[in-house]
């Protein structure tokens, strides 16, 4: 099975390592009660914005920061962003996540450190980066691959191909995917941003089961304080 070995991934995005020594499950256990209170006493135009994803999203909070994440396992989640094509089609995964700031500092999340961790196999740990709007729209017009959610998985991992010319399909991927991201890095004090993070699994949403999303750097503004690290425990959601 593919899944023995090293998971493809697309240029620019890279496996590494996983640490064995970073999670910490005892701090999970005040996540649920800050995060209901600050959900009862936040405005309604926030709550009403993210009902629909907390429903059954995985969370953690701690120092007055709350982060959701949903990985979206279904072709109809994506089609109010995506009318024409999903990614997950293609093989990708998007997470919409929520960033809630209930603290009085704004505070910074470095996005381009943020790391899917997935097991692929007992002793293959691959930390995976999220994709650009420009890769998603590269692997979604990558016409010379099949789609990986309709094929049997290799023995060999198979590389993604070069970047393809980028025509006006291209652009309309490139744009909704943008689009539909996370639109920025600054969390304002008492707002909440949200939008998608997408994860190139090539189909492969059973490692989805095992997952993780590690956020490492979320720090205060004002005093350039960071925050402990967030590791959102994702297998719930993977293993439906």
């Amino acid at each position: 099975m593919r899944g023995a070995g090293n998971l493809a991934l697309p240029p620019g995005i890279e496996g590494v390592e996983m640490r064995k020594d970073y999670y910490n499950p005892m701090r999970n256990l005040a996540i649920i009660v800050p995060f209901l209170a600050a959900t009862i006493f936040s405005d309604g135009s926030m709550a009403q914005q993210t009902q629909s994803t907390l429903k059954a999203a995985a969370l953690e909070s701690h120092e007055g920061v709350t982060i959701t994440a949903q990985p979206w396992m279904d072709a109809a989640n994506y089609k109010a962003k995506f009318p024409k094509k999903s990614p997950l089609a293609a093989g990708i995964v998007a997470i919409d996540t929520i960033f809630r700031n209930d603290s009085d500092e704004s505070m910074k999340v470095d996005l381009e450190q943020i790391r899917l961790n997935v097991m692929v196999s007992e002793d293959n740990r691959q930390a995976l980066r999220s994709l650009s709007a420009d890769d998603v729209a590269d692997v979604m017009t990558d016409t010379g691959k099949k789609d990986p959610t309709q094929t049997r998985r290799s023995p060999i991992p198979i590389p993604r191909g070069p970047k393809v010319g980028r025509d006006k399909h291209w652009t309309e991927l490139q744009k909704a995917a943008a689009d539909a991201a996370v639109s920025g890095s600054v969390v304002a004090p008492h707002h909440a941003l949200q939008g998608l993070l997408y994860f190139d699994l090539q189909g492969q949403l059973d490692l989805l089961s095992t997952a993780h999303l590690y956020i490492p750097d979320v720090r205060s503004l004002e005093k350039n304080h960071p925050l402990v690290y967030f590791e959102i425990d994702l297998s719930q959601q993977g293993g439906r």
